[in-house]
């Protein structure tokens, strides 16, 4: 099985806090991949060293066998990146947004029908700032989608959806899943984990207390329900320090 990201003893501090500490992560090719824990535990520092926005103390990433810092112009050629808040320019349209996010890249989807599937064709010439909580997340997913990328990182990538867009939202990834693509998530709703994530890792105060299949962490709880045994494992995390 082919290994797409390798994270191996990955650390990070600020000051005196050890955001995370010696974190070893392999996703392989055709997996859906969740990232876990409790705001605090290490999850966005972990992601960020990942994509190289920011430098790790110590440890290695790989990234389809590329340096994400020494090799940043190639890889992101081939990595979408939808991070849970972003800014745009104001009044810029939905469809310039996409046709500018369209014209940085060699090869890329359609974007029109990424936002069909996601249920914004009728905001093509909506403002972007104009838009809902919920429409802006749905839109934010499709431009990380648009570069038709191998590998794709969404953070929280449903927070602000209904139930019915949510659901839309994981027919899609299906779909591109089951044409090769990447897909490394966190999330705080455990139903969509345990709908699409194939491995999950769960981190604790920067470390990781668990590595395996949702099944397994079940398993290896008190518990029958995946949400129970999250948070079981996750029950002493603190809740200060959430941006790291």
């Amino acid at each position: 099985m082919e290994t797409v990201i390798q994270v191996e003893n990955l650390s990070k501090s600020y000051a005196e806090i050890k955001a995370i500490q010696n974190v070893n992560i392999s996703v392989y090719r055709g997996e859906v991949f969740g990232l876990l824990g409790a705001n605090g535990a290490g999850k966005s520092s972990t992601i960020e060293c990942i994509l190289g926005t920011k430098k790790q103390d110590s440890g290695t990433v790989s990234i389809l066998g590329m340096n994400p810092q020494a090799g940043r112009k190639h890889l992101f050629e081939k990595v979408g990146v939808q991070f849970q808040e972003a800014n745009y320019q104001d009044k810029i349209t939905v469809s310039e947004l996409c046709e500018v996010t369209q014209s940085l890249y060699k090869s890329s989807l359609n974007y029109e029908d990424l936002l069909r599937r996601l249920d914004l064709s009728d905001k093509l010439k909506s403002q972007v700032n104009e838009l809902s909580g919920g429409q802006k997340q749905r839109l934010f997913i499709a431009l990380a989608l648009i570069p038709n990328p191998e590998v794709v990182f969404l953070d929280e990538l449903t927070t602000g959806l209904d139930v019915r867009a949510r659901r839309d939202v994981w027919k899609c990834l299906s779909e591109l899943k089951s044409k090769g693509l990447i897909i490394f998530l966190t999330s705080h709703f455990m139903d969509e984990v345990e709908a699409l994530c194939d491995k999950i890792t769960i981190l604790k105060k920067g470390n990781i207390i668990f590595h395996g299949t949702v099944k397994e962490a079940i398993e290896s709880s008190p518990f029958e329900k995946f949400e129970d045994a999250y948070l079981w494992y996750t029950e002493e995390e603190v809740t200060v320090n959430e941006s790291i």
